[in-house]
């Protein structure tokens, strides 16, 4: 038992270096684009904060998911966190399983470089539609009369750019259309829908994405209408950019690397040219296979006309 195991470790040893090391070829040469798509989340955080400054609390907006979803209140709240920090590590995990287990369909590095674009321009979206009017918050710390509806004008700009992480993430108001949450959600469960291989999983991913959608109702971070924005402006920037962005080299074809291109002949071209040789009489092999038979010191390549010239000579 005790050697068994040592060759296993020994195996996922080799093979966890093995992938961490195509890895970092490959983050040597995409680094840029993911440290663009890291930085953009600390603009986005940035941006969120900012909008706090000019949130007013006012009188909550008739909403219909508020009239159909009893309020959870501040003591069951961290319920809808709890399932979305699931959804978060989750993911996480999922994308660094090649290092480990031997079903290598995605690498890593490139695959983030699509959630990241997804998740930028989603944001970028969001920025745009809450800054462009400031809806009076639901969430409790965002009514009137509580010290955290609105903040106090910044003492300086580096209490702006530390944007008090993670509490002012936590406790903000204003970024409400669309919804944060619901980006991350859906940008992972439509990553996994495509490169993930467990269809159970992949069920059990939308049931969650919906549940998170009614738990971020019922908790009063967002009203209805930041959750459907959100369902159906995620859906498309995921459709039209994945069409844009250049495909991930699938593992499960044997492509060993995408720094290392595999050469392959294309097998349907080579059935075409070989159903048109034997349409045209042609058994398309490249060894020529008729008889020979030698005559008079003479090699004929045709039985027939050896007999047809035997005939003629009376021989």
């Amino acid at each position: 038992m005790t050697l068994y195991v040592a060759r296993e470790a020994s195996k996922l040893w080799k093979r966890f270096c093995k992938e961490v090391s195509i890895e970092i070829l490959l983050l040597a040469e995409k680094w840029k684009l993911l440290l663009a798509g890291l930085i953009f989340q600390y603009i986005h955080g940035l941006a969120a904060r900012g909008v706090h400054y000019f949130h007013r609390p006012g009188p909550t907006l008739q909403d219909a998911g508020f009239f159909l979803l009893p309020e959870l209140g501040k003591e069951r709240a961290y319920i809808s966190e709890t399932v979305f920090t699931f959804v978060f590590f989750s993911f996480v995990l999922w994308t660094f399983h090649p290092f480990i287990f031997k079903s290598k369909k995605i690498y890593t590095v490139l695959l983030w470089r699509r959630v990241l674009a997804f998740l930028v321009a989603s944001q970028f979206l969001r920025i745009i539609t809450f800054y462009s009017t400031q809806l009076p918050g639901p969430n409790y710390h965002c009514r009137e009369g509580s010290p955290l509806a609105t903040l106090p004008r910044p003492g300086s700009v580096l209490e702006v750019l530390l944007i008090n992480f993670p509490r002012g993430v936590i406790y903000g108001c204003g970024d409400l259309i669309f919804s944060s949450h619901m980006i991350f959600t859906l940008v992972f469960v439509l990553t996994y829908q495509k490169y993930g291989t467990r269809r159970d999983i992949k069920l059990l991913a939308w049931l969650t994405a919906a549940t998170q959608s009614l738990l971020i109702i019922a908790s009063r971070k967002h009203y209805t209408v930041d959750v459907v924005v959100a369902w159906y402006t995620v859906n498309l920037v995921v459709f039209f950019l994945d069409k844009k962005l250049p495909e991930l080299p699938d593992r499960m074809n044997g492509t060993p690397s995408p720094l290392l291109p595999l050469v392959t002949k294309d097998k349907d071209s080579r059935t075409k040219e070989e159903h048109h040789k034997l349409l045209n009489g042609n058994s398309g092999d490249t060894v020529d296979r008729r008889p020979r038979v030698q005559v008079n010191g003479k090699i004929s390549e045709d039985a027939n006309s050896v007999h047809s010239d035997t005939t003629s000579n009376g021989t």
